[in-house]
Parts: C-alpha cells; structure tokens; sequence
C-alpha cells in the first residue's frame, strides 16, 4: 500500500486492498466514444460556468431590484457582490460532498447532479419575483439560489476534469482537461458576449425592465438540454474497474486523503493559486485595471478583454497537447516563466504604447493557457478511489481562498506600484517553475 500512496509525474497506480492496481486507459487513440465524452463535458462545462459566471455582469441590475430601494447604491452594489461571492463560498462544501458520493457511488451520478444544480438554481434566477414584488424574500431567495450554484460549480470542475481523464488513453490526459478547461473559458466569454449583446439591443429601461432575465432564462433552459445529453453518457472505465474488483474507498475520502495524500494536496493547492491568479487578474480584473490605472475608455478594455479570453481558449487546448507531450514537470518549467514575463509585458506595454492593447492581449491570454495544463497533474496525484475528493478538496479549498485574497492583494499591492497585477502574477509564475523541478525530480 505506501506504493499506492506516493504519487509522481508518470502514471498513478491505485493500490486496491487485494494488492493489485487499477491505472488510467492504456489504449493510444481516442475513440469514436471518448470525443463525444470530451465534447459533451466541454459542452457541459461551459454552459454551466456561464450559468455561475453571468451574475457577475448584470450585478448593477440586480442590485437595484433586489434590494430595498432607499438604501445608497454602494450599498446595494456592495450586497450584490455579497450575494455574488457567497457561491464562492459554498464551492468547497458543495464541491467536497459531490466528490465524496462521486468517490462512492460513481463519477456519472454526480457529473449530472452538478449541472441540473446549476440549471434548476439559474432557472430559477431568471424567474424570481424583485424586492417590488416580494419584499425582503427577494434577497433571501437569491441568496439561496446563489449558494446552490456554487454547491453546483464546485462539483462540476474536478467532476469534469477526472471523468474525461478517467475516459480518454493515458496518453491523451492532457489534451483532455485541458479542453474541458477551455469549455470552462469559454462559458466566461459568453456571458460577456450576451451581456454586452443585450446592452446593445434594449435600452437600460428596457434591460431593467425585463431584459436582465433573459441570459438566465436562456442559461438554464440549456442546462436542462445538457442534463439529459449526459444521459448519454457512460461511467468512466476507471470506477467500473473500481467497483469490480471491490476497490472503491471503505474508508471516508476525505480522510484518506488528508491523511495519506499530504503531498499531493500541497501541489494541487499550489498550482491552483497559480491558476487562480492567472484567471482572476490577468482575466477578470483586468479590464478595471485598464480603465482605472491606465485610463482606457471601458469599452476598449473591455474588447481587450473579450480577445484575451477568446486566446486563453485556445491556449487551454494547446496547454493541453503540450503537456502530454512534455510531461508535467518541463511543460511547467517552460510554461511558468512565459505567463510571468507576458503579464509584465501587458501592463509595462499598455503603459509604453496603448496601441500595443490588442495584440499583448492576446498573447497574455494564451499564456494564461497555461490553466489547462494544471488537472492534469491534480488527476495523476490521487490514486482512482479517493481522485475525486482528492482533487475537489484541494481545488475548491485553495480556490476559494486565493479567490477570496487575490483582489483585496493586488487592490492594496497597487497603492505602491501599478505594475503590482503583473509582479502577483509573476510570483505564482515562480510557484509554478519550482512545482515543475519537484515534478521533474520526482518523475526520474
């Protein structure tokens, strides 16, 4: 069993309690079957995080319809983005309880869950009645919701990420998570999409009025589509192996994990505060940071931002080839370094030159591809009958704190210098460089 438990850059076998091992797929090509697996987890994946994603861009709105009408609009604005990081808040226990069942009773059911979760509680977003209507129940209500989307998101990721490596041949992990990551990227370009499609067509009025409902409306009717398209879906060959050969974890997961996978969750954290301060600043802080700190008009920030996501799409998949390629350890010794010198090239050539916008956001987003790359090592470093719980408990957890501590980081490091978006960056760029020497140390 100490075998099972010492994880490294190659393959992870999973010590069963007969003594045998349970690995990935070992076949070399994707079949007719893992492609529709990945695309409809691709598909899934980005549905569902524009479902969690949309609230974001109609926070304005909701605020004033939601909350009582006397109260100061920073007062408002500061409940809405209450109401909006409480599903930040509920990923890690909603994340953490999907993963325990998935460990338990098979990564299908709570796959599904997930997302008819996040379909049901943005539906529902879409159909609420306003403070106007109902009164104090209005914010009650939203709350409730909100919590249930970030319950449901925090299962989907790892649930994603481990059912399509569960799936696909070893050799094609990477190129695998890193296309559901893109799905995931690409829910988030959508929701800016619609948001600024509907701002477009109706005026304010008219989007306060009724207009807000739409992009929630729309996002859980597909929802439900994607529900039933995971019908279609089959439990991964891994769990199947699991569950015949009597290997699925008698013990609580999450125990074993804490207890026997110390290593592994110390890495998966680490690597998801790399993932999150690419994401969270070079993404979704980024237009602020241009208007505030660089004086650009918000519409040119905002359309930097659209093309730096639209790459960052392309830039998980190529993640993705890139590391099955190089293995976990080079890809990220490589990788790391080049996200920090395209986050200082961002904003020291935004400063030199504004018409250097588009084309540095562009190479800044596929740089911050590199988050495609990051399941890919999580999914090799917990053993097949605790991987779930393993990879959720670590994400979600270190997810919800860097998520949580970033903003605040960088809003105070920029009281001393406007470059400090790009030096955070570059400190998890380092984090990410000494994570690839431990991997390629360990993989020899």
């Amino acid at each position: 069993m100490r075998r099972s438990r010492r994880w490294t850059d190659r393959i992870q076998p999973v010590g069963s309690g007969d003594g045998e091992s349970i690995i990935m797929p070992q076949n070399q090509s994707m079949t007719r079957q893992d492609v529709r697996t990945l695309a409809l987890a691709a598909l899934g994946g980005a549905l569902e995080f524009y479902d969690f994603i949309i609230f974001v861009y109609f926070a304005t709105v909701v605020g004033q319809l939601f909350f009582p009408p006397e109260l100061p609009d920073w007062m408002k604005q500061l409940q809405t983005f209450g109401v909006f990081a409480a599903g930040y808040l509920a990923r890690p226990l909603g994340g953490i309880v999907m993963a325990h069942f998935g460990d338990q009773l098979g990564r299908k059911r709570m796959f599904t869950l997930s997302i008819l979760m996040m379909a049901l509680s943005t539906l529902g977003m879409g159909l609420l009645p306003t403070y106007a209507q109902i009164g104090l129940a209005a914010p009650v209500a939203l709350l409730a919701l909100r919590v249930l989307q970030g319950a449901a998101i925090g299962g989907e990721v790892p649930g994603a990420w481990v059912f399509v490596a569960e799936h696909v041949p070893d050799r094609r992990i990477g190129l695998a998570c890193g296309t559901v990551t893109a799905g995931l990227t690409l829910g988030i370009l959508i929701g800016s999409l619609m948001a600024t499609g509907l701002n477009l067509v109706y005026t304010p009025a008219e989007v306060l009025d009724f207009g807000w409902r739409i992009p929630f409306l729309l996002g859980g009717v597909f929802g439900l589509i994607s529900v039933y398209l995971r019908r279609w879906l089959e439990e991964t060959p891994v769990f199947k192996a699991l569950q015949e050969r009597k290997a699925v974890s008698a013990d609580l997961p999450l125990r074993v994990v804490t207890r026997d996978h110390r290593s592994a969750v110390a890495i998966s954290m680490a690597l998801t505060g790399l993932l999150s301060a690419a994401i969270i600043v070079l993404i979704l802080m980024t237009p602020a940071i241009l208007q505030k700190s660089y004086g650009l008009a918000p519409a040119v920030a905002l359309q930097a931002n659209s093309v730096a996501t639209f790459f960052l799409t392309i830039g998980c998949v190529l993640a993705g080839l890139g590391i099955d390629r190089l293995g976990g350890g080079r890809f990220f010794l490589l990788a790391s370094p080049a996200l920090g010198v395209m986050a200082l090239a961002l904003f020291m050539g935004v400063a030199a030159n504004p018409d250097w916008l588009y084309p540095l956001s562009a190479l800044c987003g596929l740089s911050v591809g590199i988050v495609g790359a990051v399941p890919y090592v999580m999914v090799r470093a917990f053993p097949a009958a605790v991987r779930f719980t393993g990879l959720s408990f670590s994400y979600n957890v270190a997810y919800a704190v860097f998520g949580g501590l970033t903003p605040i980081a960088v809003t105070l490091m920029q009281q001393v210098s406007p470059l400090a978006p790009a030096y955070y960056v570059l400190a998890f760029a380092v984090v990410g460089t000494v994570i690839g020497a431990i991997l390629v140390r360990r993989s020899q």
